[in-house]
């Protein structure tokens, strides 16, 4: 019997260490999978954060862009319009300058006139004593 008892408990003593060595095992394949899926969740988790900055990035870069264009396009039409500026005012001396002529053209024609009766007056009154 004590026999029996012995196998018995070789058998039980095998037993839990085939069951602590199946936990075993069994623990490092879980310690293993749950490595694996926490580095593919770190891979992942870095992919969608490029991806995000990328998308992020991408429209501050185009706002950008659209900053430096407007920008452009306002030293364009600046310069534009002290170009018209310039042209303007010169228009404006321009039809002064023809304003005072045409005044001093009306001016000279006005002492023509003038000169015209004064000279016809004097050739009357140098007739009249002429004849007289």
């Amino acid at each position: 019997m004590d026999r029996s008892k012995a196998t018995e408990f070789g058998g039980l003593e095998a037993s839990l260490l085939q069951m602590i060595n199946a936990h075993n095992q069994s623990a490092v394949q879980l310690r293993e999978h749950t490595e694996k899926a926490k580095k593919d969740a770190i891979t992942s988790a870095k992919r969608v954060a490029t991806l995000l900055v990328d998308c992020v990035n991408g429209g501050v870069q185009e706002a950008f862009i659209m900053e430096k264009r407007i920008e452009m396009e306002i030293r364009l039409l600046a310069a534009a319009i002290l170009r018209f500026g310039k042209n303007t005012d010169q228009w404006l001396a321009a039809s002064h300058s023809i304003n005072t002529a045409i005044k001093e053209i009306g001016d000279f024609e006005n002492w023509m006139k003038t000169m015209e009766f004064d000279c016809k007056s004097i050739n009357a009154a140098i007739r009249n004593i002429h004849e007289s």
